[in-house]
């Protein structure tokens, strides 16, 4: 797929993970079209590097001439795992008989053609991939990067192409010059499609299981996953996970890895780090494990995390005027329990003495109910001012009609008052604003979520 007679399609263009191979695309000079539901920041841009895009508010177009000629002419249709088989473009594509393939087929292919670096586990993928990423920049690798977030290093995008070293190739222990860092999403099973040569797990805890059923079958999916290292390759895992500790790993075939908070490293990452809380230092020590076993010096490894600011939605902070005062607005991901807790305590080390506000986005009706009396316990132990609670935030293809009838983001806020009264919950954004700006009495205002509640934040930004 690297001439410019080639066309690609993709349903869902404007996803995270789809954009960036998109861009990859682009970047080969392939000709790449495709669909999505909403525009938004990343469909512009895409816009803008020569991608053709067509907003197509619920599947209206699907058969109209500008989509089935797109369709009609593609070599390859790429498609997210959320698009459902029924999905009138996939059936379009299968009609005229075209090759489709779904996000994570098509990155496998890629992960065969490149030394590739897989960083997976519960929470943790971006940051680490993006560490590791800026590491292996530093050093010279020169990698090819598919993240499932922006960095203001790569100038705001979610990808970054890579080439030649910069070092000769002989510098490092690697078997060629082509390196990939790629994010290794676990979500229905999505990274068994990878043939990575080094693999990154920075945790496990139960997620995802409207796919998996069980917290058992999760598991089963990273030991899986490690048996597609070859021989020779490099497995790192997070030394202190408990749950990590209960996947069978045989490692007579591949270098195991382990990475501490009790290690030397630790306290001197903690005092270089520039972004805050235990889980960036586990994430750091992640990327320090990692390139050390590709041969970095540690002076280079330092130097990179000391410089490493964050990334999109991930404790973003900018300074906003609420009722004529300065407040903090923190934009942040987070949507599992675990993930709110931390980045509250990160929050809580950075600025001890600050009063916090925390306008959170369940995401998905299904993860909200697997996970339901985490987060109820979760949100009642914050020791925060007040939980401005919006309702779940719904994925296309995913979700389940009987669950709305037994969990709502209302019913939720109702658990948590039972034992604290700092929770409320408004309807929509623009009753979640009226409620901040008469109501406010905070220093700090998080906005969090994996869905658009970003949106809040840029709406309170104006």
């Amino acid at each position: 797929m690297s001439n410019t007679k080639t066309k690609i399609h993709f349903i869902g263009i404007g996803g995270i993970g789809a954009s960036a191979l998109a861009q990859y695309y682009l970047s080969q000079g392939a000709k790449v079209s495709g669909t999505d539901l909403l525009s938004s920041e990343i469909t512009e841009m895409l816009k803008k590097k020569g991608a053709k895009v067509v907003i197509n508010p619920k599947n209206q177009r699907a058969n109209s001439q500008q989509v089935q000629n797109l369709i009609r002419k593609a070599d390859l249709i790429i498609y997210s795992r959320a698009v459902p088989e029924n999905h009138p473009e996939l059936k379009l594509a299968r009609r005229f008989r075209k090759k489709c393939l779904t996000y994570s087929e098509a990155l496998g292919e890629l992960t065969k053609q490149y030394f590739t670096i897989a960083v997976c586990g519960t929470h943790g993928k971006s940051t680490t991939c993006a560490m590791i990423a800026l590491i292996l920049i530093k050093a010279g690798l020169n990698p090819t990067v598919i993240l499932g977030t922006k960095l203001k290093e790569f100038g705001d995008s979610n990808f970054r192409m890579g080439g030649k070293p910069k070092l000769p190739t002989t510098h490092y222990p690697l078997p060629t010059d082509k390196v990939l860092i790629i994010e290794a999403d676990e979500h229905f099973a999505s990274f068994l499609n990878y043939l990575p040569n080094v693999i990154v797990i920075t945790n496990i805890e139960p997620d995802h299981l409207d796919f998996y059923k069980n917290f058992k079958n999760y598991l089963k999916s990273f030991e899986k996953f490690v048996s597609h290292l070859p021989k020779g390759g490099i497995l790192i895992v997070n030394g202190d996970d408990k749950n990590i500790k209960k996947i069978r790993i045989s490692n007579f075939r591949f270098q195991l890895l382990k990475f501490s908070i009790r290690q030397k490293e630790a306290k001197k990452l903690k005092k270089i780090l520039k972004v805050p809380g235990k889980h960036n230092l586990y994430n750091a020590l992640a990327s320090y494990t990692c390139a050390q076993a590709l041969g970095v010096p540690n002076k280079i490894i330092l130097e990179a995390l000391s410089e490493y600011k964050g990334a999109w939605r991930r404790l973003e902070e900018k300074e906003i005027k609420l009722n004529n005062r300065k407040v903090l607005l923190i934009s942040d991901y987070g949507h599992h329990p675990t993930e709110i807790q931390a980045t509250i305590e990160a929050i809580k080390e950075k600025y001890p003495k600050k009063k916090i506000w925390l306008v959170f986005q369940p995401h998905q009706y299904q993860r909200t109910f697997y996970l339901w009396n985490d987060f109820v316990k979760t949100f009642r132990e914050l020791k925060i001012e007040k939980i401005v609670l919006l309702p779940i935030y719904e994925v296309a293809g995913r979700e389940k009609k009987l669950l709305k009838k037994k969990i709502s983001s209302d019913i939720l806020a109702q658990k948590i008052n039972d034992k604290s009264h700092k929770a409320v919950f408004v309807k929509n954004f623009q009753e979640a604003k009226d409620y901040i700006v008469k109501h406010f009495t905070g220093e700090i205002l998080v906005v969090m979520g994996a869905g658009d509640v970003y949106n809040l934040g840029l709406a309170l930004s104006t």
